[in-house]
């Protein structure tokens, strides 16, 4: 009896050592990230039969126990990785808002002024330093698109560099997990059945490091390894293989860094950035693809459409020397990203130019070949299908896409980007003040012996610029008696005789259109005739200073301020909600660390406690050890 009550000391103070030795590990790991604290099992020994019935042989220590929640701590995982998203895109957007919304970096103030040289041209039609100081406000105006989308390309550089380093993590990542991997077979192969839980706690660690950088998911495997997986299930880790990830210029345009995966069989594919969510990575995609690109391509619009809008009405003017205008801006042409791996296998070259500046949008395109000389176009902002195996020539969106030159094979592609580049390329055309158009080419007059009350308007050039006309001819316009109609006699014209006469209403001929109002009397004639020494006209540059607020962007529901001023609020909205979605994510992360640390966590006071325990258990043991050998030396005293 001695004896066993000897061994049920030893077993207690075996027991109340190790709970001194898992309560001190505790918390001298207090502060650890991705400790869960550890708390000894314990289960009596097999009892001792005797007559009298069974007597207690003490205790055993059975396991050291992770205080482990899966749930919790993958909530914790979730609502981190979808902070750390947010925060990704918000340091990005906030870049962006402050450029766009600075009123002396943006483009409004440039727009302003711009317009008020035009206005200041129109005032004084004749004047070389009006029209000089016009020239140089066209010149600030282009220099700001071209500002404006250089720092938007700037922050683009930076993203993919932050892609780049953020894919060298995720693959750091990846290969200490698989590391661990191996390590935690081993020693759970060394003691069956026991965990090896400091070594689980530090793949849990690098498993949420990971999450912070992109979403994953995870699956335990038989033998004690986790497998971890990425997307739609990449493998990213399986056991004790890592597989890296890359950051490489996307196959469709090489400006582009695009997201791959290292394939089991030694192969590497690109993913989808639909797939890509979660975590830094997937805040920084999110960012391009939702904000960077859109606020870009708005730009780009921005400026192509008044190259376009204010070329045309130029084109319609006449210049100091009586010459009609030409472009005033040298206007961006939409481009043509050809693929670089797999290069098309055929050769054809694909024309792009704006057909309605109205109906362009803030979407990139891809042009599918299909064989047969048919073609599928992809709107990429919705993925909507706009033409499929369909012959080219098309117009769509604003845009007249045609076939060149050569021919496609089935399954080349073709990315269209309408806007991309516009703002950089837009450049002003002119240098000479004299070549600006303020002057219509066109002026109208009646007859000096006119004895009825019509009048004739100034009369304006027909868009788009006349082809096959010309407008230095003159034209009369001579009423029949009774005057309800009249002749017309000019060359190129055709001639036409007894045209029906409504007040007020348009004539139109030879590239230009006039109203005649009143009651003109029969044999009356009109006018229309180059507009020669029309120096100090200025109808043309009124339409110009019109176009200022002309409703031609947009489907024609914005001037250019306006949809300027749509970009600035977009990128303001999202910022903001980006900010406001990140202080809730904030609250939500913070409860569920609560939640999970009030079960996984150390608490110092609870582990004090232990301590007085198990030092208690420990002395208590020990005297049950000091009496079992006083007992046996009594019975040896007994037989002296």
């Amino acid at each position: 009896m001695g004896t066993s009550i000897y061994n049920i000391g030893l077993t207690g103070l075996a027991a109340a050592q190790a709970g001194l030795l898992t309560t001190g590990h505790n918390i001298s790991n207090a502060s650890t990230p991705g400790f869960n604290r550890q708390q000894i099992v314990q289960s009596t020994n097999t009892p001792q039969f005797t007559g009298a019935g069974y007597f207690g042989q003490g205790t055993n220590v059975t396991t050291v126990k992770r205080i482990y929640n899966q749930f919790l701590a993958g909530q914790t995982m979730t609502a981190q990785a979808r902070l750390s998203e947010l925060e990704a895109y918000g340091d990005q957007i906030r870049q962006i808002d402050s450029l766009l919304a600075d009123p002396s970096a943006g483009l409004s103030s440039a727009l302003d002024d711009f317009f008020r040289g035009v206005n200041e041209v129109a005032a004084y039609p004749s004047s070389i330093p009006a029209r000089q100081s016009m020239l140089s406000m066209a010149q600030m105006l282009a220099d700001r698109f071209q500002s404006v989308d250089g720092r938007l390309n700037e922050v683009r550089s930076g993203v993919h560099v932050q892609i780049a380093n953020t894919v060298a993590d995720i693959n750091s990542y990846s290969r200490q997990i698989a590391d661990l991997n191996q390590r935690i077979i081993l020693a759970e192969a060394i003691g069956p059945g026991q965990p090896a839980n400091d070594l689980l706690d530090q793949r849990d660690q690098l498993v949420s490091e990971l999450n912070r950088l992109a979403r994953t998911t995870t699956r335990a495997e038989a033998d004690g390894s986790f497998s971890v997986f990425i997307g739609n299930g990449q493998a990213l880790v399986v056991g004790i293989q890592s597989f890296n990830m890359t950051a490489a210029p996307s196959p469709e345009d090489a400006t582009r860094i695009a997201v791959g995966i290292t394939l089991p069989g030694g192969a590497s594919g690109t993913l989808p950035e639909s797939m890509l969510t979660g975590g830094t990575l997937g805040g920084l995609l999110a960012f391009r693809r939702e904000s960077l690109d859109v606020a870009q391509n708005s730009l780009g619009r921005v400026a192509l459409g008044l190259a376009e809008t204010f070329n045309a009405q130029h084109r319609l003017g006449q210049d100091l020397d009586g010459v009609l205008g030409g472009n005033f801006f040298k206007a961006p042409q939409p481009q043509v990203v050809y693929p670089n791996t797999p290069a098309n296998g055929g050769n054809a070259v694909i024309g792009v130019a704006v057909a309605n500046v109205a109906g362009l949008t803030t979407s990139d395109y891809r042009l599918s070949a299909v064989g047969g000389g048919n073609y599928t176009l992809v709107r990429l902002s919705d993925n909507a299908t706009l033409f499929s195996g369909t012959t080219l020539p098309q117009t769509v969106d604003g845009l007249a896409i045609s076939l060149a030159s050569g021919a496609a094979n089935a399954g080349d592609s073709f990315l269209i980007q309408p806007t991309r580049a516009a703002a950089s390329d837009i450049t002003v055309a002119l240098t000479d003040a004299r070549k600006i158009a303020a002057a219509a080419p066109i002026r109208t007059a009646p007859a000096g012996g006119n004895s009825g009350s019509g009048a004739i308007s100034a009369g304006r050039v027909n868009g788009p610029p006349p082809v096959n006309v010309n407008l230095t001819q003159t034209v009369t316009l001579t009423f029949n008696n009774p005057p309800t109609s009249f002749n017309v006699n000019g060359t190129g014209t055709g001639n036409p005789a007894g045209v029906a006469f409504t007040a007020g209403g348009d004539v139109s001929y030879n590239g230009w259109t006039v109203q005649i109002s009143g009651a003109p009397a029969a044999g009356d004639v009109f006018t229309i005739s180059a507009n020669s020494g029309g120096v100090a006209d200025n109808r043309n540059a009124l339409l110009l200073a019109g176009l200022q607020n002309e409703k031609s962007l947009l489907g024609g529901s914005a001037s250019y301020q306006s949809a300027y001023a749509q970009i600035v609020s977009q990128v303001g909205s999202k910022t903001r909600e980006i900010q406001v979605t990140a202080a809730a994510q904030e609250n939500i992360l913070r409860r569920a660390e609560d939640a999970q640390q009030s079960i996984s966590g150390v608490n110092l006071d609870e582990e004090a406690a232990n301590l007085l325990r198990y030092q208690q258990a420990y002395q208590a043991s020990g005297k049950m050890i000091d009496i079992a050998s006083r007992l046996f030396e009594t019975l040896l005293d007994i037989g002296r």
